[in-house]
């Protein structure tokens, strides 16, 4: 898929899956600021990727509504255009509910679902001018819970809403669709102080499905198609992308 000189934005692109789909995107062409609140991991991505094409680190914290705006901005000033946005940032806090704070819980809220909701706000009237698209990754815990995930869990589910709510709302210029990954390994695709080799096991993959677990490159994928001429009449659409977990009945 080419889309040369088309312009992206990937929140929370420093490392892990934002980092895989920052480099695919870079790799068919498109130019890319990695927005993200890590300094350290945005700078080594900015060098990692920087011979793949057009990258550029913006320090970004996508809950700070003034943050959001000044990045949207020097993305048009840097590029002249935005063609993607793909809503990648987010954080967890999981504990027990009577220790899980108030705090704790509206700061994952801001991070994961409100974050969305401002790169959304500020960069849908460029988008609108490209026929643009935007991408928001979610989770199958939107889906699906373990114990002590409630907000994580909660703001994941928040994001498929809105992803369905923004496409009524800003189609047909816009298309906004959501991936839900599963179970991913990004061991690989840390930053550099933090990465380590992957410590899988043979039944962690034979617990899927497709038989393995999932890589960041799998995420990717899944966004270059999303984002291509050939999704044109996807809107409003939740993918899950998890080897087939979700539809796994498990007996003990």
């Amino acid at each position: 898929m080419i889309h040369d000189g088309k312009a992206a934005i990937v929140t929370g692109g420093g490392q892990g899956i934002g980092k895989a789909i920052a480099k695919r995107l870079l790799k068919d062409g498109m130019q890319v600021i990695i927005a993200e609140l890590d300094q350290e991991a945005g700078e080594e991505t900015e060098s990692d990727l920087k011979s793949f094409g057009a990258v550029k680190f913006i320090h970004t914290d996508v809950a700070n509504e003034g943050m959001v705006e000044n990045t949207i901005e020097a993305t048009i000033q840097r590029f002249e255009r935005l063609d993607v946005v793909v809503n990648n940032a987010d954080i967890m806090i999981a504990r027990p509910i009577p220790e899980l704070s108030l705090e704790d819980w509206n700061k994952v809220i801001s991070v994961n679902l409100t974050g969305v909701f401002l790169t959304s706000k500020y960069g849908a009237p460029y988008l609108r001018e490209r026929q643009g698209s935007i991408v928001n990754i979610a989770s199958t815990r939107a889906l699906m819970s373990e114990a002590n995930t409630e907000a994580y869990s909660a703001s994941k589910g928040g994001v498929v809403a809105l992803t369905h709510a923004l496409a009524m709302s800003l189609g047909p210029e816009i298309r906004v669709n959501c991936v839900s990954p599963g179970w991913i390994e990004t061991a690989e695709w840390k930053q550099k102080s933090l990465r380590h080799e992957s410590d899988l096991t043979e039944e962690d993959h034979l617990q899927h499905p497709v038989g393995r677990v999932g890589k960041p490159e799998d995420i990717a994928e899944m966004v270059a198609f999303l984002i291509s001429p050939e999704a044109s009449f996807i809107t409003a659409a939740n993918f899950a992308v998890d080897g087939g977990m979700t539809r796994k009945m498990i007996y003990v």
